[in-house]
């Protein structure tokens, strides 16, 4: 097979090439600027373009297909020559359903816990020798790629992104998967520029529900109001199944899982992910896995790349490092690290950096979201907003939407590590979260600097 990628760059264009590539697939790719971690991972494999343009060229008739990315216009070059050629052109998410439409395919939706969901199931399949196709939003410890797809594999395990498919293709990721079993963890608003009211948004959600084959399981969390009114007035043939939060305990800064009389130590935390390890638990059961295995292989999770991660500690201090940027994520990322660590005080240091966070329809969802933290600092970079061509924000407006007299806000980056420096670390922790990199900050190296002369 012969494919083409138009924006092989993206992060998961990229790795859906590679993983076509290992099944020694013919891939050719074009993109017009592409960055680390993708550039050095295609140029491992022989896949990174010599030049960084658009080459129509490139689109020829003995393609059997293209795939078209995000990241492409609607006037590219190459996708116009495609549609000249009447090549078929497939989104990555279309592709993916291509590649697994004779397996189990098993979607996990939701606004919030996709992405560690779908790690934990991940990491105990492999763990049990299970063989399984997969796609996953971050890089997870004992996974070379967020991508693989193999041939004699009966089973696929997708995160469901709700975010549109293509440029050409404005359906929702998750709508094009078709599950068998799936999993939806609650629904949070999120996505503004695509969908501009709360309403348009759950209806994505009540989409999928209708798209999951007959007979097949929807496993949700109860306590999700709007989710359980939702699967009410759904008329698909499925069986609803819910899951709550996970029986535990905290001892010492330490979480353990309450099972069977025995506890069982884990290496993440919060709430939040307590839900999420048991939703995980019931579709691990579904799929073969047994109980006791479930357990044995959990103990040994050590969670998705950027969901608090630990980034650097010493015996006073934590510093995590944390994909949080919508109101859901950030509001349980904050509980998190305060209730897993009451003796510490908490500084929560967050970046809007989203399209929906930046935009002042939006900032009203904030409202309490940092209610725990003991010191809160938002930051946001003046010039996004301008490459966003949003509105300007002022900063009593993000002061008033998140409703904490003490938040401070900063507009300069500089002036904002200032101030992290001139805190006492002792027994106190620091919660970095965005879903960008604070205006180009080396994260890691500023937590390296911030703990060492304290």
């Amino acid at each position: 097979m012969k494919i083409h990628f138009i924006a092989i760059g993206g992060s998961a264009m990229h790795n859906l090439a590679i993983a076509l590539h290992k099944k020694n697939y013919l891939v050719t790719g074009s993109d017009d600027e592409i960055f680390e971690p993708s550039r050095s991972r295609l140029k491992k494999y022989g896949l990174l373009p010599k030049k960084f343009l658009w080459d129509k060229k490139k689109i020829t008739k003995n393609l059997d297909a293209v795939i078209l990315g995000m990241h492409a216009r609607l006037d590219n070059p190459e996708l116009k020559k495609a549609k000249e050629l009447n090549i078929k052109i497939y989104s990555y998410p279309e592709y993916l359903f291509e590649q697994t439409k004779n397996k189990t395919r098993v979607v996990i939706g939701g606004s919030h816990g996709k992405t560690s969901i779908t790690s934990m199931i991940m990491h105990v399949l492999k763990e049990n020798n299970f063989s399984f196709d997969y796609m996953v939003g971050a890089n997870l410890y004992g996974f070379e790629t967020m991508v693989h797809l193999e041939d004699n594999s009966k089973i696929a395990v997708f995160e469901g992104d709700e975010y549109l498919s293509s440029p050409i293709d404005k359906r929702p990721k998750f709508h094009l998967y078709r599950p068998h079993i799936a999993l939806i963890s609650g629904i949070a608003y999120d996505h503004i520029n695509v969908f501009p009211s709360l309403e348009i948004y759950e209806k994505q959600f009540e989409i999928f529900i209708n798209l999951i084959e007959k007979n097949g399981k929807l496993f949700f969390y109860k306590n999700d109001e709007v989710l359980k009114k939702m699967l009410e007035n759904s008329k698909n043939k499925i069986s609803k199944i819910p899951y709550e939060t996970h029986n535990f305990s905290i001892k010492n800064q330490k979480t353990f899982l309450n099972y069977d009389g025995k506890e069982f130590p884990i290496h993440f935390f919060g709430e939040h992910n307590l839900q999420n390890l048991e939703g995980a638990k019931k579709i691990c059961l579904s799929l073969g896995v047994k109980e006791k295995d479930f357990y044995n292989s959990i103990k040994n999770f050590r969670g998705a790349n950027r969901r608090l991660e630990i980034l650097e500690k010493n015996e006073n201090t934590n510093i995590f490092w944390d994909f949080a940027h919508s109101p859901s994520k950030l509001k349980a990322s904050v509980n998190a690290v305060k209730n897993q660590f009451k003796n510490r005080k908490l500084v929560s240091c967050m970046e809007l950096h989203t399209f929906s966070s930046l935009s002042k329809n939006f900032l009203k969802f904030y409202k309490n979201t940092m209610k725990e933290s003991d010191f809160a600092f938002v930051y946001f970079n003046p010039e996004t907003i301008k490459h966003k061509k949003l509105e300007n924000i002022k900063i009593e407006e993000i002061k008033n939407s998140f409703a904490k007299k003490d938040l401070k806000v900063f507009t300069n980056i500089e002036y904002l590590i200032k101030n992290l420096f001139e805190i006492n670390w002792k027994n106190k922790n620091l919660l970095l979260m965005s879903s960008g990199n604070f205006s180009g900050t080396d994260i890691k190296e500023l937590s390296k600097k911030l703990l060492k002369n304290n």
